[in-house]
């Protein structure tokens, strides 16, 4: 069996791949890597690094006994670190944001709730846009987002917002004043395209390639905000399928909102980095799912 510390000097090595680096993080000799490594190579019976005067490298049983091990120590420091957080309790600070005005109601509504049950964290609510909303999870200034699902490689809660898809149109348009179309009409028309930074995933569901018999929808101008894309159809360069609540929080004068009569409905609630799922996290998901369900 392994020690604590014969493992993290092994794996350590394996990343600097210099003794004396290694030491130097451990706060231990040359000397004493030198040793454990040694003895984890004679208790193996194998070499576990290739030694030369100019450089130090993982032999092929200890490349694959990294590989084995990495994930297994990330795995034990992350319950430890939650383990640590439960008992201190939900502390410190929680930065959440929205994207899109029809949201945020819901997530404050979220707010609200967590802040009754853990009043010693504290909450910092933000909006961010299409062009940011991913940067700002990704280099941890979010820690929590409310946006639509889906939204590729983030860990995700359950859907708080539920709403019909509409299609918006110019208002001069031939189908401004239709009661309902089908996705079909995707093919005879451009249809507006999101940002480049926006999820594969999210623009499938959206601005799909081909409608549901196969036929090829023709891609229109890329929009840089929600508005931006909005000023495009109403210029009658595209159409844009969108949520119901659009008609509530972006009415315009130059565009219709038409009912897509075969379409899912879209879905809406939080997501986060899955390495960030921390308690403070887990119980603002808990408390935003309670405040949906109480309406």
């Amino acid at each position: 069996m392994w020690e604590r510390h014969e493992i993290e000097a092994f794996l350590v090595l394996a990343e600097e791949l210099h003794f004396g680096r290694t030491a130097e993080r451990l706060g231990v000799t040359t000397g004493r890597v030198s040793q454990v490594i040694g003895k984890l190579e004679r208790r193996i019976g194998a070499r576990l690094f290739e030694r030369t005067s100019r450089a130090v490298r993982p032999t092929a049983i200890g490349r694959r006994l990294v590989d084995d091990l990495a994930p297994l120590v990330a795995g034990i420091e992350e319950s430890v670190r939650r383990a640590v957080e439960a008992g201190r309790g939900v502390t410190g600070e929680l930065r959440v944001a929205f994207l899109g005005e029809w949201t945020a109601t819901v997530l404050l509504r979220a707010v609200n709730l967590f802040t009754e049950r853990h009043p010693g964290c504290r909450v910092e609510v933000r909006e961010v846009q299409l062009s940011n909303s991913r940067p700002s999870l990704d280099d941890g200034s979010v820690d929590v987002l409310l946006a639509s699902f889906p939204f590729d490689g983030m860990a995700a809660g359950p859907a708080l917002l539920i709403e019909r898809r509409v299609l918006a149109v110019a208002a001069g348009h031939p189908l401004a004043r239709a009661e309902s179309v089908s996705l079909e009409v995707l093919a005879d028309h451009p249809v507006v395209q999101y940002p480049a930074v926006t999820s594969t995933g999210f623009k499938r569901d959206r601005t799909p390639d081909r409608t549901p018999s196969g036929r090829p929808v023709p891609r229109g101008p890329v929009g840089n905000t929600f508005s931006e894309m909005l000023s495009l159809v109403a210029l009658g360069q595209g159409v844009l399928p969108v949520g119901e609540h659009s008609r509530q929080y972006y009415p315009r004068p130059d565009i219709a909102y038409v009912p897509i009569e075969d379409a899912a409905p879209i879905e809406r609630g939080l997501v986060w980095r899955e390495s960030n799922t921390t308690e403070r996290v887990r119980e603002f998901v808990r408390a935003a799912s309670d405040a949906a369900a109480r309406g």
